[in-house]
């Protein structure tokens, strides 16, 4: 097994002080401490707040791809898989995500390139969407859905009625079928 490279190490001590404490904790000496390196170790890596939270983006976007690749290989139903994805699989994921939000409505750290990897992912899944039903507003519904259901777990607010939501997904994924089949 392949140890964690130092720059994992300073990312995943990011992520865990944005999901614990928010993007104000974040600081050069809070990340290094956490992550278990000096200050210098660190610069080596990230030369400032900002470059650390620009490498989250970049890894958010890396994880986003192999979503995007899961959805996309053959066999795969792309609605289906981004609805069940739509809820984030954990509270830490949620808070993380959470808290990168936080940080580009703040202006706090990101650049527009971090902003733009962030909307890539956003823009990703609308073109996958549109490609795969074939009706620019069907897809464009469907992401509002899935946006919805991923934002909202984000914000706290209680999840839907597992029933009523398998009944939303069926309504939807009947929708699609009956448009791809059209």
């Amino acid at each position: 097994m392949a140890a964690t490279s130092t720059r994992d190490r300073i990312l995943d001590a990011l992520q865990r002080i944005l999901i614990r404490q928010g993007t104000a904790a974040v600081t050069l000496e809070s990340v290094a401490a956490e992550a278990g390196v000096s200050k210098g170790g660190l610069l080596y890596h990230f030369r400032s707040k900002q470059a650390m939270l620009q490498g989250l983006t970049r890894r958010i976007d890396e994880d986003a791809e192999a979503e995007f690749a899961q959805a996309t290989r053959e066999g795969v139903d792309v609605v289906r898989y981004f609805l069940q994805t739509s809820l984030p699989e954990s509270d830490e994921e949620a808070a993380l995500y959470w808290s990168v939000i936080a940080a580009l409505r703040s202006g706090e750290g990101l650049t527009d390139d971090g902003t733009e990897v962030l909307a890539n992912v956003f823009n990703r899944w609308s073109e996958l969407l549109t490609d795969y039903i074939g009706d620019p507003v069907l897809a464009e519904t469907v992401r509002l859905v899935g946006d919805g259901l991923y934002l909202s777990a984000l914000s706290g607010l209680p999840r839907p009625d597992p029933d009523l939501l398998r009944r939303v997904f069926d309504r939807i994924l009947e929708q699609v079928a009956a448009t791809r089949g059209a």
